[in-house]
């Protein structure tokens, strides 16, 4: 697997060495084929999947914003959005859809054998399909012109350090990036470099660490569910998780930055977040905005209504569920947000609770006891739908859920409670760094000196630390 960190950082090494001899136009070819490249090794067979979407994007995006036909330009969004959204759809959920037919049939007493199909989901798909189908529609209201060059928007969709698991790049943000020249910049190579750093230490150390405890628990190693497990096995998991695709983000942002590149930043500390609806700015930003701007405000925002606002906010997050899985354990996770979020909004409208603030606009509140009580509240609320989002079924969840009355005690169980504070509490400590700094990433403006003894003392722990390298990215498989 190409993304073994060794092989990666070789990869990566070598693209970075050759790509800074050439000029931009002859850097676009090279990032193209690197990054087919990369695609290919997973499953050389997939490679066809993108070019074509890409190909097909690309005149149809062409062809809408030149056109003043109204009919010919809504074809041709429709063309491009049924062709995303039947690949996605085919890999991702036919046998899903399938299972699920089958089952709701067999409870109205109709026995038909579902016809389901043996099919690898190509890596990424949910990724790239969700920027092409950005580009398309930003295209077609007119929110941006399209690419002149193939070259260009082929790499947009397709270049490597966000092709597997994001963070989804808006069109506006990135396609301009790779419409122009970069230069070399040793500032931005070296805070990538510290990116790639704190990145592995989320994932190798904190995540890889967490996942032993969070799997231990699902699977039922740890005994009979009982609330110590069950607290066990979420706490585990939501910092298994938050590290896993934390770091990956900040492996990808800083692989981009040494190739003169930059990403948005898809986490901002949310395990900070005092509601629900600050958790979705600051968790996976590329996907939230994403959903925000392309689907809830598609299905109507806020502007049918409350009854009507509420429901597109259930809709929204249970759509945005079943984008992580074909599995209707993703469906009630999504909903669980969707709900808590629509009761956030009606306790906002009677006045029970104020505007949350966003992020770049509040004022310190690390000393507030009641801001830390809110930030204990809603770290438990996402806690517990982790465990839906964990569980092999609805049905573990539940099994799992119903141990919280039982009370067991083992002397085993202080250990792995040791363990778990052991690797989550540095990664905590990050969080308020940044949260008080308001930074980019981590000591962004600290002196050189500091900056490299920081990161040499991130690697020692990585190397000192690292659990388990067969664990993959959770989000590689979205």
């Amino acid at each position: 697997m190409l993304f073994d960190t060794p092989i990666y950082l070789f990869f990566l090494l070598l693209v970075v060495t050759l790509y800074w001899q050439f000029n931009w136009r002859k850097q676009n070819v090279l990032l193209l084929v690197a990054s087919y490249f990369f695609y290919g090794w997973w499953d050389w067979r997939f490679l066809g999947l993108i070019i074509v979407s890409t190909i097909v994007d690309f005149y149809c995006a062409k062809v809408v914003a030149r056109s003043n036909n109204p009919a010919q330009r809504k074809s041709l969004l429709l063309l491009s959005v049924s062709l995303n959204l039947g690949f996605l759809g085919f890999f991702k959920y036919f046998n899903f859809f399938a299972e699920s037919l089958h089952v709701a049939l067999a409870a109205a007493g109709i026995d038909v054998s579902p016809q389901l199909l043996r099919i690898v989901l190509p890596p990424g798909i949910s990724f790239y399909t969700f920027q092409a189908l950005a580009y398309i529609v930003d295209v077609y209201f007119k929110r941006l012109e399209p690419a002149e060059n193939l070259v260009d928007y082929a790499l947009f969709i397709s270049l490597f350090p966000h092709l597997i698991a994001g963070p989804i790049q808006r069109p506006g943000h990135l396609l301009p990036q790779t419409q122009n020249p970069r230069t070399f910049r040793p500032e931005a190579v070296f805070s990538g470099l510290q990116l790639i750093c704190y990145g592995l230490f989320r994932k190798c150390v904190v995540a890889d660490s967490c996942g032993l405890l969070a799997n231990a628990a699902f699977q039922g190693h740890m005994g009979s569910p009982n609330l110590v497990v069950l607290m066990i096995g979420a706490y585990a998991f939501a910092w298994q998780i938050y590290g896993d695709f934390a770091g990956y983000s900040d492996i990808a942002r800083g692989s981009a930055q040494l190739l003169g590149f930059h990403f948005i930043v898809n986490f901002r500390q949310p395990y900070l977040s005092r509601s629900l609806q600050e958790f979705w700015r600051r968790w996976h930003i590329s996907l939230s905005t994403w959903l925000r701007d392309y689907l809830y405000i598609s299905l109507g925002g806020n502007r049918g209504g409350e009854g009507r606002t509420h429901l597109n906010l259930l809709l929204t997050m249970m759509i945005g569920g079943l984008w992580h899985g074909a599995n209707w354990t993703f469906v009630l996770w999504g909903a669980i947000h969707g709900l808590g979020l629509s009761v956030e909004r009606w306790l906002g409208t009677i006045g029970l609770v104020g505007r949350t603030s966003r992020p770049e606009e509040e004022k310190n509140t690390l000393t507030s006891p009641m801001a830390w009580v809110k930030r204990i509240f809603i770290f438990h609320l996402v806690c517990f739908a982790w465990i839906f989002f964990r569980a092999a079924s609805i049905r573990d969840a539940i099994s799992l859920l119903r141990g919280a009355t039982v009370w067991v005690w083992r002397p085993e169980y202080a250990t792995a409670f040791l363990f778990l504070a052991f690797f989550t509490i540095p990664m905590f400590l990050m969080d308020l760094v940044m949260e008080q700094t308001k930074e980019e990433y981590l000591f962004e403006n600290t002196s050189w000196r500091f900056r490299i003894i920081a990161a040499a003392g991130v690697c020692v722990a990585i190397l000192a630390f690292t659990a388990n390298q067969a664990n993959a990215f959770i989000y590689f498989q979205f």
